[in-house]
């Protein structure tokens, strides 16, 4: 959905709440930014259809028909749009805590924020996610972001694809079904329009911006496709060590996990770490910015460069969100 008709259906919302009386159509014509107060036929379908796409989504608009008005009048009843006191039993509050926990250091960490002030707001537990449990989802995948949009809108999309085992790119036009976690691992599972056939792309092969093709809507999910299931292959081990210029007095973590550390020239030191997934290595070396350099093997280290780029290109997107 753009920008522009969210911000018309919210301020349709807005007005519809706060007139004490119905108001007409021409009223709201004139009364709501974003309808066109000169083509009274285009005014006609888009107003149809913004009140079509409120009531399909729990919206209560109320039409009045007045005997001595020739057009009705339409309003939104404050206590039947306002939900009512939410009451969570004790499991259940846990269980939304957690939720909310998994996605704290993950690109939706806002949404979960925002998700729980609302349930406070609403009467849940003001201690929701307070839990003796700490869990975390990492979504660092520059990819993640786009295609969490595209399988939320039903929107086919575009990238350019390393397969494994493979150095060449190409482009790839999807229509994505979901988006699954396996293994500490991200991957987006759909329909590859080129190869027309189901296809799972890991998120870290995908190399530069996710773009969107088409409209949003256009994509249809395939009834009963289980996508656990099509993600559900391991992939046999391959266990290397990597050398690691790690700054002295940072990385306790990565130092904790090296099979050996050794004193460097000047703040430098050298740490062997033990990886199979170059992928998954540049996820974590990424994360420890200027702290930590990937020197040997080549490819980790290319994965860890690929990395950072995403990274920049999408912080540099004006579309991302922040």
């Amino acid at each position: 959905m753009s920008r522009r008709k969210t911000e018309r259906l919210l301020n349709l919302v807005i007005c519809l709440l706060a007139t004490r009386r119905p108001l007409s159509a021409e009223q709201i014509r004139h009364a709501v930014p974003g309808y066109d107060p000169e083509n009274d036929e285009a005014f006609q379908r888009m107003f149809e259809r913004d009140k079509t796409e409120l009531r399909e989504i729990g919206i209560p608009i109320e039409v009045h028909r007045d005997p001595w008005e020739d057009d009705p009048g339409y309003r939104i009843v404050r206590q039947a749009y306002e939900l009512p006191e939410i009451t969570l039993e004790a499991d259940e509050a846990a269980v939304i805590g957690l939720a909310a926990q998994v996605w704290q250091r993950a690109s939706l960490a806002e949404a979960a924020s925002g998700a729980l002030i609302k349930l406070q707001a609403g009467g849940a537990p003001a201690d929701l996610a307070e839990s003796p449990l700490e869990l975390r989802l990492d979504t660092r995948d520059p990819a993640f972001p786009a295609l969490w949009e595209a399988v939320r809108d039903r929107r086919a999309v575009t990238f350019a694809y390393r397969s494994a085992g493979s150095e060449s790119v190409l482009t790839r036009v999807v229509e994505p079904w979901g988006v699954v976690s396996r293994g500490g691992r991200w991957y987006a599972v759909g329909h590859d329009r080129d190869r027309d056939a189901p296809r799972v792309f890991r998120l870290s092969r995908i190399a530069g911006p996710v773009s969107p093709v088409g409209r949003p809507g256009a994509v249809t999910v395939p009834e009963g496709v289980d996508l656990r299931s099509m993600v559900g292959f391991q992939e046999a081990p391959n266990e290397r060590v990597a050398l690691i210029k790690v700054r002295q007095g940072t990385c306790a973590g990565l130092r904790h996990a090296a099979r050996e550390v050794r004193t460097g020239p000047g703040e430098w030191d050298e740490a062997d770490v033990t990886f199979a997934d170059p992928e998954r290595l540049a996820g974590w070396i990424a994360s420890l910015g200027s702290d930590a350099e990937v020197i040997d093997p080549p490819d980790a280290r290319e994965a860890v460069i690929r990395r950072l780029k995403g990274a920049f290109q999408t912080a540099g997107d004006p579309n991302c969100e922040r």
